[in-house]
């Protein structure tokens, strides 16, 4: 079987999205006098040491849209909806739901590069220049299917993930509002390599300090990033590169005040730190945690001591 084709101005809808960034495309639905018959997202999910289960952002906003949730996709088998729209999800969904009901995905990346979880991650952490949202159709196999629709954006070379994100989805939910106006129209298949875009892992996030700066920098624009300062862990929350270091010949975790600086040697040369933050402490400029630090001879960042 194959799923019905897509037809003209959808007006009930199906929504599949679990983490913050899909709440944005499923209120502009609603803004847009779309009627979003349910809304499916992941189980609940217990946040923090002996916390009680909380909901998934995209579940807290249907609730207070008063749209009908659910956490079992076969749901959808059972509403009366013209389309389905998927955004990070985090679930392949199976043939026979495939089959049952046109489904469009928004997927944050320039497909065929960056296919899977991590795509905004993934592209700051290559250096990727551009990135951009495909809107696409659902297939079986992991983010393979016919593009109707995409939008191409610059990634600035100090961007957050955050402000990516954003970005990346206020481009999204155009995207998707103007297929839904204009009509999807055939898709194009996928060309190129496929890359795939798997999950940031724990140890990914601790920062080498004899890899270059700029790869450096970007570990930490993806956020999570950190270190050791006396044995004891240290948040990077904001990095700046170089262009003249004024201390230069740095050994590698070494850090000094300099030129109205904070900086780290690293693989290529120093880069500065900007805001920092001590295990069991808030976030700090990087000038204020160095000035109360009390520095003495053999202190680095990355070692034990």
């Amino acid at each position: 079987m194959t799923p019905p084709p897509i037809p003209p101005d959808p007006r009930r809808l199906v929504y599949l999205g679990t983490p913050a960034l899909a709440v944005a495309p499923l209120q502009a639905l609603v803004d847009d006098g779309r009627e979003v018959v349910l809304v499916v997202t992941r189980p609940d999910k217990r946040r923090g040491r002996g916390a009680d289960l909380q909901p998934s952002p995209v579940k807290a906003a249907a609730q207070e849209l008063g749209i009908p949730v659910s956490h079992d996709v076969d749901d959808v088998l059972s509403v009366d909806a013209d389309l389905g729209v998927v955004v990070a999800f985090g679930e392949i969904l199976r043939d026979h739901v495939l089959d049952a009901m046109p489904l469009v995905n928004l997927h944050f990346s320039l497909l065929p590069r960056w296919r899977g979880a991590a795509p905004v991650e993934r592209a700051i952490l290559a250096g990727d220049e551009h990135t951009g949202v495909c809107l696409m159709e659902v297939v079986p196999e992991l983010d393979a299917g016919g593009v109707y629709a995409r939008t191409e954006c610059w990634i600035h070379p100090d961007v957050t993930l955050a402000e990516l994100r954003d970005e990346l989805v206020d481009l999204g939910s155009s995207l998707l509002l103007d297929a839904l106006a204009d009509g999807f129209g055939p898709p194009v298949p996928q060309d190129g390599e496929a890359t795939y875009a798997r999950k940031i892992r724990p140890e990914e996030r601790e920062i080498d300090w004899s890899r270059p700066t700029a790869e450096i920098h970007r570990q930490v624009r993806v956020g999570g990033a950190w270190t050791t300062f006396r044995g004891k862990r240290l948040k990077v929350h904001r990095t700046r590169l170089v262009e003249a270091p004024p201390a230069p010949g740095m050994a590698v975790g070494d850090v000094e005040h300099a030129g109205g600086e904070v900086l780290v040697g690293a693989g290529d040369g120093p880069i500065a730190l900007v805001e920092v933050q001590p295990e069991g402490k808030g976030r700090l400029d990087a000038a204020a945690w160095f000035n109360g630090a009390h520095w003495a001879e053999g202190d680095r960042l990355g070692g034990a001591g």
